[in-house]
């Protein structure tokens, strides 16, 4: 029996022998494994970008709204539309009575606004109210100038802060501190800059227009329903959700046997709306690339199986001067595990090339782990393994005599 060392030389001095055939060979599976790591590492990049875009709520934070913040039945929002408004007096009934709570404020927005500076204008706008508390609440943070204090939000003040696509198509080589904006129907001093957010999903998060609440319900009037949210330590978290929900559903007169008629949301809830979204989707995906893989195998099997037919003298000859069908096996699997790790290793580095490409010229956070390369090298050892043993096989049992009369 050949030793271990030996085996391997043989190896390599048949696919050196035959180089083109060994790339074909490769090629298949080097596709499939660059696919499949693609796709995982989008998926997890996916999750990562849900998380820090989308579910952007702090993990002590929850909010309190007539209408449901994930849902995939519209039927259920249609429904909540009927549900009487959350008002100021409901945040400032949860602030009294919400001993688990540590701050509590109330958001409001509006959509389709018009912003104006001197003889420039941006259209979409999205305008939001928010009390002075919303400063130690929302995850955002203000990059210049400063949040609207607790005296401009009591006086209904004309203050605003800005996201960053109004300071670069308003504000443009001007610094916008101190400027008077004009919304709607009404001008507003610019007191501070937002953190840029960029787009999510398409969709620009820095177009926008933050005042004062009491402001904001001056201009829209007060039919608008208002976002309670609420801001508790990790250990009270919990608590601080079921009192809140038993002081609201006390104010709203309902009884044990209803349900409520206003929704709670975590960021655990948008990722929750994610993973039963995205799991099929990414399944398919998955799926298909793993299909790929296996057609890749099945490519090796064959021209493997081809390679036995093409080397019979090759083979003959060695069994004449000593190989044992083992030998011949052992050698025909290492070739094609061999084939597959190199496929597989150049798939994993063509994969994590795509991803390093998204995250660096993307805002697309591709998540390249360690994880994902050692599933590839195991992934690529196994099919070699599989798909070769059929061809080692084959060339095992091979009749040396009619094996060295071949052509």
């Amino acid at each position: 029996m050949l030793a271990v060392r030996d085996n391997l030389a043989e190896c390599f001095s048949a696919l050196r022998a035959h180089k083109l055939r060994a790339s074909l060979t490769m090629l298949g599976l080097t596709m499939g494994v660059a696919t499949l790591i693609t796709v995982m590492t989008i998926v997890q990049g996916a999750n990562v970008y849900v998380e820090q875009k989308i579910a952007n709520l702090g993990t002590n934070v929850f909010q309190i709204a007539r209408t449901p913040f994930a849902v995939t039945d519209f039927n259920i929002i249609i429904k909540a539309l009927k549900y009487r408004k959350i008002e100021l007096d409901d945040m400032q009934a949860v602030a009294d009575a919400c001993t688990k709570c540590e701050e509590i404020g109330a958001t409001a927005s509006a959509s389709s606004m018009r912003a104006r500076y001197a003889d420039k204008e941006v259209t979409d706008v999205s305008l939001s109210g928010q009390t002075p508390t919303m400063a130690d609440i929302d995850s955002r943070t203000v990059d210049r100038g400063r949040y609207f204090t607790a005296s401009e939000g009591e006086h209904r003040s004309n203050v605003c802060l800005i996201g960053d696509t109004l300071v670069q198509q308003l504000f443009l080589g001007v610094d916008p501190l101190g400027k008077t904006l004009r919304v709607g129907n009404a001008e507003f001093t610019v007191i501070g800059v937002m953190e840029k957010i960029g787009s999510v999903l398409g969709q620009d998060q820095d177009n926008f227009v933050m005042v004062p609440l009491s402001a904001f319900l001056r201009m829209q009037g007060a039919h608008n329903s208002l976002t309670i949210n609420v801001k508790a330590g990790a250990e009270k978290f919990q608590d601080a959700q079921d009192q809140a929900q038993l002081i609201l559903r006390a104010r709203r007169h309902l009884t044990a046997k209803m349900e409520n008629d206003f929704f709670i949301g975590t960021k655990e809830s948008y990722m929750a709306l994610w993973r039963s979204i995205s799991t099929a989707f990414f399944a398919v995906f998955i799926m298909v690339s793993a299909i790929s893989v296996i057609i890749g195998g099945i490519v090796i099997m064959n021209v493997m199986l081809m390679s036995v037919t093409a080397r019979r003298r090759e083979i003959g000859v060695r069994r004449a001067v000593g190989a044992t069908k083992l030998d011949i096996m052992r050698q025909f699997i290492a070739e094609s595990v061999l084939q597959c790790i190199a496929g597989g290793l150049i798939g994993i580095s063509l994969g994590f090339l795509v991803a390093l490409a998204l995250r660096t010229y993307t805002p697309f956070p591709a998540s390249v782990q360690r994880s994902v390369a050692v599933l590839g090298v195991f992934l690529s050892s196994a099919v070699g393994l599989f798909f070769g043993i059929y061809p080692a096989l084959r060339a095992a049992n091979l009749d040396p005599i009619v094996a060295l009369r071949s052509d």
